[in-house]
């Protein structure tokens, strides 16, 4: 395996040195590309003794004619040759150019060309990070498919404390082997989604709902897609667009949404039921706008269990269920797993700010009855991916058994 491993310029464009080490000591041959910025803080001739191989510098690296038209064709055939592509450290100013398509160097052009997967590791200062355009421009880079290795905290060169100092190399390694083995590993699967709030009439112009945005959803979905499956979103009512190769089916109430499920189910090998549905809606639906006239009683009952129906069904599907709660998280997701026979759980605290419902963040647990894995807060694009990982694991012991 071949991997392109991108310098830009920062102070820890040193640390990229060690990364070469970590990569070929997994057996991946490295070719670095440094910007004009990253050389002036390390040498290419480092690079080029650690990796073997010739360290590419500029678009246009001689003033004679015939190595300037192989230097201008370069990034094509490296873009071609390459498994991956990692940028570590990866600056704003890279970011921005990747994320609105500006090929102003090799590195730039080389990130347009290729078609392997993207591995970027930020560093920078911690006002730059939390820049509303740097923020925008990895969600960009997220919603492409890009794997943002985030960045870790603490005491930062410049003298400030906060996020922004590269991840640790172990991580960002770790990271690439997981976008080399993860790429098309969910080819053959078609992964049923369900995402979004579902909403409850009331009248004709009242509903019962909740704060669900179908984020986490629409990101799995996508983030599914990207690993080679295809996909049916069963979506609630969402503001945000849905991936476009998904095939989508469109919602409303909890009843609309079990009717769509058990109609895709058969076609599915994956389920993942992250929508936030309902448990209530009223028992009778007014047929005129209510009006105001002081207190009012609403008298409610039980919407459907989806996620009980679909587990009652089921042949030999992977069911993966999502549960949010605000106490006693851990205990009420197990007894979650356990009653309703599922495959995994996936549990977030939404008494949390800034995480969960309408948040481009989140942190979870995922539980198997195998194994706990702890997601700290991170991207819904990352969430979506340890998600993922969790599938494809299952569907290896799910394939062995039968």
């Amino acid at each position: 395996m071949k991997i392109a491993l991108g310098v830009s310029g920062g102070i820890a464009a040193y640390k990229a040195a060690e990364i070469v080490r970590l990569l070929q000591d997994r057996g991946i041959r490295v070719q670095v590309v440094m910007t004009a910025a990253a050389q002036e803080f390390v040498r290419p001739l480092t690079f080029a003794a650690l990796s073997g191989e010739k360290v590419i510098t500029g678009m246009f690296e001689s003033d004679e004619s015939q190595a300037n038209v192989e230097s201008a064709i370069e990034h094509i055939a490296i873009a071609q040759a390459i498994d991956a592509l990692l940028v570590a450290p990866a600056t704003a100013d890279v970011l921005a150019r990747f994320a609105h398509g500006i090929a102003s160097d090799f590195l730039s052009t080389l990130y347009l060309a290729t078609t392997a997967p993207v591995v970027v590791a930020p560093a920078m200062n911690v006002n730059m990070w939390n820049h509303a355009a740097t923020q925008s421009n990895l969600e960009i880079l997220r919603k492409r498919g890009v794997r943002i290795v985030d960045p870790g905290k603490g005491y930062l060169a410049c003298g400030m404390t906060g996020p922004g100092r590269l991840a640790e190399n172990e991580t960002i390694v770790a990271a690439v082997m997981e976008a080399l083995s993860a790429w098309q590993d969910l080819a053959g699967e078609t992964v049923l989604v369900t995402a979004g709030p579902t909403r409850e009439k009331i009248d004709p112009v009242r509903y019962l709902t909740n704060r669900s945005s179908g984020r986490m959803g629409y990101a799995i979905a996508e983030a599914a897609l990207r690993r080679g499956a295809r996909v049916l979103l069963v979506s609630g009512p969402a503001a945000i667009a849905a991936p476009d190769a998904a095939e989508v089916t469109r919602v409303e109430t909890a009843e609309e949404m079990l009717a769509a499920v058990l109609k895709l189910l058969p076609q599915s090998t994956v389920v993942i039921k992250t929508a936030a549905v309902a448990d209530f809606r009223p028992k009778t639906v007014a047929a005129q706008k209510i009006k105001r006239k002081g207190e009012m009683t609403l008298e409610l009952e039980p919407t459907v269990d989806i996620l009980a129906e679909v587990v009652r069904r089921k042949t030999f599907q992977v069911v993966v269920g999502f549960a949010a709660e605000t106490e006693n998280v851990l205990e009420n997701a197990r007894k979650k797993l356990a009653s309703k026979s599922l495959d995994a759980i996936v549990v977030n605290d939404v008494s949390r700010d800034g995480v969960g419902f309408n948040s481009d963040h989140n942190a979870v647990t995922i539980i198997s009855p195998s194994e706990v894995v702890e997601v700290p807060e991170t991207s819904k694009w990352e969430v979506a991916q340890r998600v993922l990982d969790q599938v494809v694991r299952l569907r290896k012991r799910t394939t062995i058994l039968t």
